[in-house]
């Protein structure tokens, strides 16, 4: 279909909501917060309709899956955003030169953004309340694999922003189809930002055919290296959470990298992913490691295609090192600059892996599962930027905005 009248009605409809008032704004989030619970039978009924075409041990079935709780806690996270101040309107930096100017930089909205994702129906929820809080006018392209959960969410929202008389082509959901994801690339005259979350896949798409400027989120491929003054028992806890507590997100851990001279701990320090069933597939050294010390139908031998590679299931590369500075290349060579950790208690290697390690969020001691908006406090987050401009790490209010300058003169004119 074409999808121009969409595009220009998302444009126009982002110049009403700039002069929204913000305690209209809050109402509607805690309307649309309740509204998400009040209707948790309807949203997971046609949230079991996606499911019901992916098969169980597929990674992206966790990733689609609603239920109660993480309705509920999709509510907690819409009251976060409800809590936190505005991002516009911010004085960002203002001066009074010679001429008698008064020139001030302000934070407004990006004014119309895309966002391109896959599965996870709770980033049109997510998505929607950064948007509106920010003072932007979303247009969402959902996969194909979400299509009935993403359909109800909308369907939700747009009716509580008709009960507040607010225009609802501020939320716009996409038909499926790879050209309606096209048009959405190149709408360059209605759309100002374009933010893929999905797959390296998705990404890699996004960025390479897009003529709209393009924050990249989304692909995960997590290290945590155990240093050679590593604490185990640190180790131990900080391995298992940040593997196994939930697979199928971008901050769960990939791979493994042990100092050689800890390899007679490696079998405790990953003990406890026996008992979720991780399957490992472990060099060289590390396999003669864990050989007879580890479940045997879990224990695999690495292969190249084993690092780099973001798994979104149970199972983990291992990669033994001999030196800090081999452990830092393997990062470089296969990490996507999304988290990376250190366990160790040698000062000096941890003030160096900071310095070196090249990632939006580095680690000491600590799982990369905290790699999260709400854990950094800034409540729901729109996703996690890889990428060095304009946004780094969790995408909250703050990275919806750009600035404005603003002149204030009295008849200035320039020699």
């Amino acid at each position: 279909m074409d999808c121009t009248p969409l595009f220009r009605n998302a444009k126009k409809a982002s110049r009403a909501l700039t002069v929204q008032d913000s305690k209209i704004i809050n109402k509607i989030l805690l309307s649309v917060a309740s509204k998400a619970v009040e209707n948790t039978e309807y949203i997971l009924s046609e949230n079991e309709k996606d499911l019901a075409l992916i098969d169980e041990s597929d990674p992206l079935y966790d990733r689609l899956l609603l239920n109660a709780g993480r309705i509920e806690s999709i509510a907690s996270d819409i009251m976060s955003v409800v809590n936190l101040p505005s991002p516009l309107g911010l004085i960002l930096m203002k001066n009074t030169p010679q001429n008698g100017l008064i020139i001030s930089k302000i934070s407004v909205p990006f004014g119309v953004v895309g966002v391109i994702y896959e599965s996870r129906p709770n980033v049109t929820f997510d998505v929607f309340s950064l948007c509106l809080k920010s003072g932007n006018v979303c247009i969402l392209k959902g996969g194909s694999d979400a299509i009935h959960s993403n359909t109800a969410i909308v369907k939700i929202i747009r009716k509580v922003l008709q009960e507040y008389g607010i225009n609802q082509d501020i939320l716009t959901l996409l038909p499926v189809g790879r050209e309606e994801t096209t048009q959405l690339l190149n709408a360059l005259e209605y759309v100002d930002l374009i933010i893929p979350r999905g797959s390296r896949g998705l990404i890699d798409y996004v960025r390479d055919n897009a003529s709209i400027p393009v924050i990249e989120t989304g692909a995960g491929i997590c290290h945590t290296y155990f240093d050679e003054s590593g604490d185990k028992e640190k180790g131990r806890e900080i391995v298992n959470n940040a593997k196994t507590r939930r697979v199928s997100v971008c901050n769960a851990l990939d791979c493994l990298i042990i100092h050689s001279k800890r390899l007679n701990d490696l079998d405790y320090i990953v003990g406890l992913c026996s008992e979720s069933r991780v399957v490992i597939y472990a060099d060289e050294k590390s396999y003669g490691a864990l050989i007879g010390r580890y479940p045997s139908d879990l224990l695999q031998k690495a292969t190249i295609e084993s690092y780099g590679t973001e798994f979104l299931s149970y199972k983990m590369a291992i990669k033994t090192v001999n030196s800090f500075e081999e452990a830092v290349d393997h990062i470089s060579d296969y990490g996507s600059k999304h988290s990376e950790a250190i366990i160790s208690e040698n000062k000096n290697n941890i003030q160096l892996f900071y310095n070196v390690v090249d990632a939006s969020s580095v680690y000491a001691n600590a799982s990369t599962a905290f790699t999260d908006g709400s854990e950094f406090g800034l409540g729901a987050e729109i996703g996690i930027s890889t990428q060095k401009l304009h946004a780094r790490g969790p995408m909250a209010l703050g990275a919806l905005t750009t600035y404005k300058w603003i002149i204030e003169g009295n008849g200035q004119i320039r020699k």
